[in-house]
């Protein structure tokens, strides 16, 4: 199999580093208008450099890790080339905002269609990786998309009309844990705590939390009750944190991104 990233940058390259640990025996091939960043990447991962059209003409997937702004002069670029090729290939856009019927247009060509909406965890194997597909999508091609990110983190499908609500949660909500943890790590260091220790004590907890949740599959209501002991010094740290309206504002945040993420597409 071939696998061919379009824009080699922080986020497609994390996703073609998922690709070569899930598909070690696979080509891939790499384009991007850093090609100082794409051969540093292709060297690591046993990749070629290639331009975009080669991509279009060879892979059996083809990942666009490209804004939404440039997404419609990518296709485009390539969209001759698509349409006079043989065999089969899959396109898999990550463009933030972007649906399906958009990428339709800008191709021109009728073809399998991945849309896809990673987040920054993918770096380490622990990303949420949200996906919708085209109606001419075989379930053979899903089987193998799902292989390629087997190794970037969890895979989960949904309908389309669901997943800029789902990665205003996921893909923005990477930035709100920073921040929590940034937060966190402040108030200890305000309690004498060394910032290093403060940083590592916050990250482990978070992780931790939600580890614990997704193993239990307990509410979050419920594993917070069993933290908050009576007139404890739980309770009031969380009796502080509604005072400032926490919950309001966190649900706001993702009220906000997901209406900037409508805009953008």
């Amino acid at each position: 199999m071939i696998i061919g990233f379009i824009g080699a940058g922080n986020m497609g390259g994390a996703l073609a580093k998922a690709a070569r640990a899930a598909k070690p025996d696979d080509v891939i091939l790499l384009s991007d208008p850093r090609k100082d960043k794409a051969e540093e990447l292709a060297a690591e991962l046993n990749a070629a450099v290639v331009d975009n059209k080669t991509i279009a003409m060879n892979a059996d997937f083809i990942f666009l890790g490209v804004k939404p702004q440039n997404l419609a002069d990518v296709l485009g670029g390539i969209s001759g080339l698509l349409r006079t090729r043989g065999g089969t290939f899959t396109i898999i856009s990550m463009a933030a905002g972007v649906p399906i019927s958009r990428i339709k247009q800008y191709l021109g060509v009728a073809a399998p269609i991945i849309r896809i909406m990673p987040n920054t965890p993918v770096a380490v194997g622990e990303g949420a990786i949200l996906y919708s597909y085209s109606e001419v999508t075989t379930q053979e091609s899903i089987n193998s998309f799902t292989k390629i990110l087997s190794k970037a983190g969890s895979v989960m499908n949904l309908d389309e009309k669901l997943i800029d609500a789902a990665s205003a949660i996921s893909g923005c909500g990477p930035a709100y844990a920073d921040l929590f943890i940034e937060a966190l790590a402040d108030g200890g260091v305000a309690c004498g705590l060394p910032r290093a220790a403060a940083i590592t004590l916050a990250s482990q907890m978070l992780a931790g939390s939600a580890k614990l949740q997704l193993a239990t599959g307990k509410h979050p209501a419920e594993l917070k009750d069993a933290v908050c002991s009576p007139a404890g010094s739980t309770i009031e740290g969380v009796r502080t944190l509604e005072e400032g309206a926490f919950r309001s504002l966190v649900m706001n945040a993702v009220i906000a991104a997901y209406k900037r993420t409508k805009e953008l597409g």
